[in-house]
């Protein structure tokens, strides 16, 4: 069962890979890199690191997605006509999304049957210790914990530096005063009325 799933997987993370590439619509080729994604972390899952296909489905499809919503917003896509389209690639969609959620739950089913042979003896935890999650936060705060504060200070500082660059007096745009802001009173901000019918709420 293994070897068929680490087979499956990887077949379709060359494909996807393939099909991201020599897509035309940039939304697909998004799509694809879902696809492709999804199928890594099935064989992370294969080789026993699950963390790393928690990070896979989490962060890289969480990031994908992202960058979905600034293709949508930089390039001039027309809605109506992907309006159009939902319900003739619907059958389609649907079909993807049962292929996906059958993968997953044979991915989940192939990690839980075992790893595959000596690949699981190098990269799997020990039968009976801490999982590999459990093995890696015990690391990270103990031994390297100064080196992950360090790292988390670092991007705090870009943070802040990124908010400072972008904060800059431009003309024509208001900004907002910080100060007026925190001393605002809540019975400053907000007024109860009760208006009668058909007269509305005066702005």
């Amino acid at each position: 069962m293994q070897i068929f799933a680490f087979y499956l997987f990887a077949s379709i993370v060359i494909a996807s890979g393939a099909f991201c590439i020599f897509a035309r619509n940039p939304v697909h080729s998004v799509l694809w890199l879902i696809l492709a994604f999804f199928n890594a972390a099935g064989l992370m899952l294969l080789v026993g690191a699950e963390f790393i296909a928690a990070l896979l489905v989490i962060v890289y499809v969480g990031a994908v997605a992202v960058l979905f919503l600034f293709v949508v917003m930089m390039l001039d896509i027309d809605f109506a006509e992907l309006r159009a389209g939902f319900m003739k690639n619907l059958p389609l969609g649907l079909l993807l999304a049962l292929v996906l959620l059958a993968e997953i739950i044979f991915g989940v089913g192939a990690w839980t049957a075992g790893g595959m042979g000596e690949a699981n003896a190098v990269v799997g935890p020990p039968a009976g210790g801490p999982s590999n999650i459990e093995a890696l936060g015990a690391l990270l705060y103990t031994k390297y914990i100064f080196l992950f504060e360090a790292a988390g200070m670092i991007l705090l500082v870009a943070m802040v530096g990124a908010i400072v660059l972008t904060n800059r007096k431009r003309g024509g745009v208001r900004i907002q005063n910080i100060r007026d802001q925190v001393t605002r009173r809540p019975e400053d901000a907000t007024r109860n009325e009760q208006p009668e019918v058909g007269k509305g709420v005066e702005l």
